[in-house]
């Protein structure tokens, strides 16, 4: 990766590859701690982690809008989509 840098000891590579994880809350404390750390050093993956974690949010709005209007079917997956989704932005915030 052009400009990695390590903060708070993670390359930014690292945090890359533990980001899905961590907005999905599914990092052990330290490992959430070591993330955390790093955001607040790097510019950079704060940036990018942001912009992941309104793709997300934005996603889950639209899930939620498709999931009042789809068959029962598509509804149901909508709906499981929708709780995970929900589960990141908790992680996240």
């Amino acid at each position: 990766m052009i400009g990695e840098r390590e903060v708070a000891g993670l390359r930014c590579s690292a945090v890359l590859e533990r980001l899905s994880d961590f907005l999905d809350g599914e990092l052990t404390d330290s490992e959430r701690q070591s993330v955390v750390a790093h955001l607040a050093g790097c510019d950079t993956c704060a940036r990018f982690g942001g912009q992941m974690a309104e793709a997300v949010a934005a996603l889950r709005t639209a899930l939620a809008a498709e999931a009042s209007s789809a068959e029962p079917e598509t509804g149901a997956i909508l709906a499981r989509l929708r709780i995970r989704l929900e589960g990141l932005a908790g992680a996240s915030g």
